[in-house]
């Protein structure tokens, strides 16, 4: 699903763009379930996510619950 998200943003010339709105989608429509998931899933290898994703989970910060 990140990967989806970041195929959409990936049409953004400006790679900061890009990764600031995958970013603020993840927070936005993401439940903090979800953000520490991925976070972890990176934290592992997350060999598979798109760069932009990668570096937009980088950002978020950790989620509380």
């Amino acid at each position: 699903m990140a990967n989806d998200i970041g195929a959409f943003f990936k049409s953004e010339p400006d790679r900061d763009l890009a990764i600031q709105g995958v970013e603020q989608h993840i927070k936005n429509f993401w439940e903090p379930r979800m953000r520490k998931q991925i976070i972890q899933y990176l934290n592992q290898g997350g060999g598979d996510l798109m760069d932009i994703v990668a570096e937009a989970v980088r950002k978020l910060p950790v989620p509380n619950n």
